[in-house]
């Protein structure tokens, strides 16, 4: 279970970056602008629902914590380390392939957000949902495998059946 959670975490972790890559460096930025990564001019409509634009996040999901304080990404990079550390001691345990997949999903997207804060002091959110003029927060690749693992574990202690008779 370990390989597989673990290799799903650095299959996420290559999604993320490479995705991240082409939105920051190639889509986002015009020609010419080399500046700074945090420009963005662009927002491209993909389908009626759904555009590519860019927005940093220096907080957490949804925004929170996103008041661009000097230590944040430091603070939020060592808290997402140890909370990974803390999942890859769980994943080491886990008794099933769901489990092990969930988790190996949330470590990813954990780490590969941390990768930005490192590079950046911000992560790169860039995928714009809305419906009727009502916008989900920007997220990414990462942030979809963390969301995706976590709703895997709240199915798999719905409705996995656990041996309580272990002695």
């Amino acid at each position: 279970m370990l390989r597989r959670g673990l290799g799903l975490a650095a299959i996420i972790i290559i999604l993320d970056q490479v995705s991240k890559y082409w939105i920051v460096e190639r889509v986002m930025r015009p020609e010419g602008v080399t500046d700074t990564p945090f420009f963005s001019p662009v927002r491209v409509e993909i389908l009626p629902i759904f555009d590519l634009v860019m927005a940093w996040n220096r907080g957490v999901s949804f925004g929170i914590f996103n008041n661009g304080g000097d230590w944040n990404w430091l603070v939020l990079s060592v808290l997402s380390v140890a909370i990974s550390a803390g999942l890859a001691v769980w994943l080491k345990r886990a008794e099933n392939a769901l489990v092990a997949l969930a988790l190996g999903a949330i470590i990813g997207g954990a780490l590969g957000n941390v990768i930005d804060r490192l590079r950046w002091g911000a992560v790169a959110d860039f995928l714009d949902v809305h419906v009727a003029g009502y916008h989900w927060p920007a997220f990414n690749v990462a942030d979809s495998a963390i969301s995706i693992g976590a709703v895997l574990l709240i199915l798999d202690s719905l409705f996995t059946r656990r041996n309580s008779d272990k002695n």
